[in-house]
């Protein structure tokens, strides 16, 4: 038929709407493929980690020979007697005189040596602790002698450098009841010290912090570092010299013959840090060979330059002959799943090595299981955002820094044995420190974002991201589809009113803005999850308060909180009567917008900690998905239905923080450590190392698994 004047022609949507309306109808084909392929795509990280690389050509690691003599062993041995001396004496002498010794061995290499006074602040909870910066100016009028440590500072300036740039060796030391361990550390970091106070090729200043530990070893670095960055314009005597006479003593070295160099009297600074280095010798001894243990974890997930690991690696490996491992999941090494799983990628990389020999995929299975372990153990520590040592201190101020522990196969009997190790630690040192002082701007060419499988393998954020990227990518579509649905049923319910009666305006005004009813009960909860985070600070208060006391009454609080907030807000009286078409969509809205709610939440997180959120999408993602009120599928009575309601009530119990946690310490420390009170303290330790990942389960994760638990039991 000819078309007539008033028809128009029906415009065709864009490819890109259509592609959108093709997915959000196919939803569930969508979420399948997608949860099943980033599941899949994590479990493959380990075989498409590459082989780690030095991106920085003036680094030149191992380009010079070592400059190490027998003469700075001599003098670093007889540094570790007079220091072993002083073990017979009082803490308080013995503390006293070892600092005074240190001090003269500096001051012989034309060091400039100062103390730093510091006060070891315990950590408390405080609601406010993790939107604010440590005041370094506050007063420290109400903290003890007992609660005073000292640090000890050599700086050697460089003899072909401006004083803009600085490199830092930092050796954790506790002055007065030190161990053969520490004292190899300091002979060690001596070694270095001397060599590099009389070589003309320095370009940049050297800081050698000797951190008084024992209040730890993260305390001391930290004081240290945020006086560093805020200047004081006073001197030591000046902040508060009489109020400890233990303090008062290291004036008194300056009149003693030990030192003959007078201590300076303010902070010594240096220039700007380009990296720093915090090694120390391991309590343990190895049966086959020296070890190197490298720890870069830092607060929040933050990593250092991958370079510096790489240039660590190279000469621990290529010019010293140590052994490099990096922390794993010990647990994860014995484990058949993952050695089945390891043999089914062993036998695709041969079959697919058969079709084309240039196609690098596959490793062993022992392989597999061992870059699994390590890279489990990255995601977790980087998720925990704790740092693993003092180096997490430096990357508050954005410097790079790593742990180097060192395990010995040394005896204190053997004499070459324990002069070969202490060659083999300070040439380590020696040749990182050359390659760091060759820089001439910060390390800026490798990666930043990155998860290790082994000293020598990584895989970057351009790789890890696909599977947080698949794991996340359904939720949009599925909100979109649920809303969309729900609007459908509500277009029914009105064309089915208008051939009976005119609608109600009430009804129509009910429905127009019936998401904002989901929005505000998602609001509230979210309120809840902030409130349950404060809870701690209020526990804090109670006196001689376990623990497992502790964890039942959080979690008792919480869930009243939580059964209050139901009441009030989810109670009948408080809605605008609905028909049992409407009441139908209501709990699909609820959960469109949930979705939204968690995946704003993931995506921010990603942001701030992206193993955390990787983590944080693994138990939410699914659950969140699958959540459809139980009423509903038992009324179905069919076997799909019945397999929704287990599986939602399995997704339920293990996505539930205080649950996942001691599921996760049963399947990795088996069920014998099981503790109450052991998710008070592992709470307590992400606030007090001011994690994000604490804001993240009290204010996303919590939350999101309540408004699930809402729809899960919801009265359709």
């Amino acid at each position: 038929m000819p078309k007539t004047e008033t028809e128009t022609p029906k415009m065709k949507p864009r490819p890109i709407v259509r592609l959108a309306i093709f997915l959000i109808s196919h939803s569930l084909l969508v979420c399948v493929v997608c949860c099943t392929a980033g599941v899949l795509a994590l479990l493959l990280l380990p075989l498409l980690a590459k082989n780690t690389y030095i991106s920085e050509n003036a680094l030149m690691p191992g380009s010079a020979s070592s400059m190490i003599s027998n003469r700075d062993i001599s003098e670093a041995n007889r540094l570790a007697s007079d220091l072993s001396g002083l073990n017979f004496e009082p803490q308080d002498a013995a503390a006293l005189e070892s600092r005074g010794i240190l001090t003269k061995y500096m001051s012989d290499l034309g060091a400039e040596v100062s103390y730093h006074k510091f006060h070891h602040k315990p950590n408390q909870f405080h609601p406010l602790h993790f939107f604010s910066s440590p005041d370094s100016t506050s007063s420290v009028d109400n903290f003890s002698c007992s609660a005073q440590g000292v640090n000890t500072v050599g700086i050697i300036r460089a003899p072909r450098g401006d004083g803009k740039e600085a490199i830092v060796l930092v050796t954790p030391y506790k002055f007065g009841k030190s161990g053969t361990a520490e004292t190899l550390s300091l002979s060690i970091a001596y070694t270095v010290f001397s060599l590099l106070s009389r070589v003309t090729w320095l370009a940049k200043d050297i800081i050698w912090l000797v951190a008084d530990s024992q209040y730890g070893e993260y305390a001391p670095v930290e004081a240290w570092l945020r006086d560093y960055h805020t200047p004081v314009f006073t001197g030591l005597g000046a902040l508060n010299a009489d109020t400890c006479i233990k303090i008062d003593d290291l004036y008194a070295l300056e009149q003693k013959p030990i030192a003959q160099t007078k201590i300076s009297d303010g902070f010594r600074r240096a220039g700007t840090m380009a990296a720093a280095l915090i090694f120390k010798v391991a309590d343990r001894n190895e049966l086959l060979e020296d070890t190197l243990n490298i720890y870069a974890e830092a607060s929040n997930g933050q990593m250092p330059n991958l370079d510096l690991i790489n240039i660590v690696n190279y000469l621990a490996v290529h010019r010293q002959g140590l052994r490099v491992k990096v922390e794993k999941v010990l647990s994860l090494l014995d484990s058949r799943w993952l050695e089945i799983l390891g043999e089914i990628f062993e036998v695709l990389g041969k079959v697919a090595r058969s079709l084309n020999p240039g196609w690098k995929f596959g490793i062993s299975a022992a392989d597999y299981v061992e870059g699994s372990a390590t890279l489990a153990s990255s995601l977790y520590n980087q998720a925990l955002g704790i740092p693993t040592g003092p180096h997490g201190a430096f990357r508050d101020f954005q410097v790079d820094a790593i742990t180097l522990e060192i395990s010995p196969k040394v005896s204190s009997h053997n004499k070459a044995r324990h002069n070969e190790f202490l060659l083999r630690g300070g040439r380590l040192v020696e040749g990182v420190v050359r390659s760091i002082n060759n820089l001439l701007e910060k390390f800026h060419q490798s990666f930043f974002l990155y998860m290790l499988t082994s000293p020598s393998k990584f895989v970057s954020v351009g790789v890890y991201m696909i599977a947080f990227a698949l794991l996340v990518a359904p939720l949009p579509l599925v909100a979109a589809s649920l809303y969309a649905d729900a609007n459908q049923l509500d277009l029914g319910v009105k064309n089915t009113k208008s051939t009976t009666t005119a609608p109600d305006e009430l009804d129509i005004t009910f429905r127009s803005w019936k998401w904002l009813y989901a929005a505000k009960e998602v609001f509230l909860v979210h309120v809840w999850g902030a409130a349950v985070s404060l809870l701690p600070y209020f526990i804090c208060q109670i006196p001689n308060c376990s623990p497992t006391s502790s964890s039942v009454i959080w979690v008792s609080l919480s869930m009243l909180g939580l059964l209050i907030l139901y009441l009030i807000a989810g109670s009948p009286s408080t809605h605008v009567s609905i028909s049992q078409h409407e009441e139908k969509g209501e709990w699909a809205i609820l959960k469109s917008v949930t979705i939204s709610a968690v995946f704003i939440g993931l995506l921010l997180m990603s942001v701030v900690n992206f193993a955390t959120a990787e983590i944080g999408a693994l138990l939410l993602v699914p659950m969140c998905l699958m959540a459809q009120p139980l009423k509903l599928d038992m009324k179905a009575g069919k076997f799909r239905s019945l397999f929704r309601v287990i599986c939602n009530m399995v997704l339920g119990f293990v996505a539930f923080p205080p649950a996942a946690y001691f599921v996760a310490k049963t399947l990795f420390e088996g069920s014998d450590s099981i503790n109450m009170g052991d998710f008070w303290n592992w709470m307590e330790s992400l606030w007090a190392w001011n994690s994000a990942t604490y804001i993240y389960i009290g204010m996303v994760h919590l939350p999101c698994w309540a408004l699930c638990l809402h729809i899960l039991l919801h009265s359709c």
